[in-house]
């Protein structure tokens, strides 16, 4: 049980000690900071909420950011954290877990929201819906790239060198990147069917966290082919969105933009990286896994109105009409849907 000295209050705004609470604790997603959430509410225009809990002494003993969503066609939504990997409740104990994430459900219901997702790394406690079609992919780094090149093979050494024999360049930075990062991203995310985000949302990202990102792109004749954007932290590198150019997979531009990526976080000093999350069995899933990466099942749980706690969760994406919307914005030309994308995306449950 939750003690009487311990209280729970919603806030507009993390405060001062906010985010120096999740730093003291390595293991604590980067998205947990304040600064992500207030991202949503700066350039989507979503509202965020910041639920603390404080102890007798007033000294901040558990945290958990939420952003609200409003879709006619996703419904009205709650997000720890939407348009990343992890969120959720960060505190010491469980019993102060729960009490956050129920603190989430009851604000979620007073504000006549349909759904409250946490998107955790771990099984929580309580009473939730919970979906498990989604794992992320982990690679332990060694000390030094020739020792990651000797354990990875032959067999992907090969396929990275066909890249090689049209002399790519490799470019690694920052926001000097983005445009090139994002004329790629653009293409990929059209071809996927998915619409793309607004640039601004990048820019934002630099301006606010850019010591926690880093940029890889990689030209082939001179104009980008493939690019990353990569988030480091606690010597941690994730690649939330990598993008390849169609006309440049076949000369196995996608191999070595992992290849570079892998190279550039290890010289910083990472010794884990994490390729993002998956559906397990997808094509995404099986090309991660040739890297030997390892497999860690996400637990998203979920409160959904009118809707029993024992069901599993469905994915969200799920349905005939998701499918034919991704099949019309795939032939819509790569203006159009450049043009349409960053209205649509905002409200994506992504």
């Amino acid at each position: 049980m939750l003690g009487p000295a311990v209280a729970l209050a919603t806030c507009e705004h993390p405060s001062a000690d906010w985010d120096p609470f999740v730093r003291a604790r390595p293991a604590a997603s980067v998205y947990l900071l304040g600064g992500w959430a207030l991202l949503a509410r700066h350039v989507f225009g979503h509202a965020a909420y910041f639920i603390e809990a404080r102890d007798q002494a007033r000294n901040l003993v558990g945290v958990l950011p939420l952003v609200r969503q409003k879709s006619l066609l996703f419904g009205d939504s709650l997000t720890s954290v939407p348009f990343f990997n992890y969120g959720g409740a960060l505190a010491d104990t469980a019993e102060l877990t729960q009490a956050l994430m129920e603190h989430a459900r009851s604000l979620a219901q007073q504000l006549g929201c349909d759904h409250l997702e946490f998107r955790d790394a771990q099984q929580r406690p309580g009473e939730w819906r919970v979906r498990t079609d989604k794992v992320t992919l982990l690679l332990d780094l060694p000390a030094d790239f020739d020792a990651l090149s000797k354990q990875l093979g032959a067999k992907l050494r090969s396929q990275v060198k066909r890249a090689e024999r049209e002399t790519p360049s490799v470019r690694v930075g920052g926001a000097a990147l983005l445009d090139d990062f994002y004329d790629v991203f653009c293409r990929t995310m059209r071809d996927l069917g998915t619409p793309v985000y607004p640039r601004r949302f990048f820019a934002q990202i630099l301006e606010r966290c850019g010591h926690d990102c880093l940029l890889v792109v990689i030209d082939r004749g001179g104009q980008p082919a493939a690019a990353a954007f990569l988030v480091i932290s606690n010597g941690r590198a994730e690649i939330p969105w990598a993008a390849c150019r169609e006309d440049a997979k076949p000369a196995g531009f996608n191999m070595k933009l992992y290849w570079e990526v892998l190279r550039a976080v290890i010289e910083r000093g990472c010794r884990q990286f994490d390729f993002g999350r998956s559906t397990i069995d997808s094509g995404t899933y099986r090309f991660k896994l040739q890297w030997g990466a390892r497999a860690l099942q996400l637990y998203w749980h979920r409160w959904e109105r009118g809707a029993a706690t024992a069901e599993v969760a469905a994915p969200a994406s799920e349905g005939r009409v998701m499918r034919c919307a991704t099949a019309i914005w795939k032939r819509l030309p790569l203006r159009v849907a450049n043009t349409l994308g960053p209205l649509v995306s905002p409200s994506l449950p992504w």
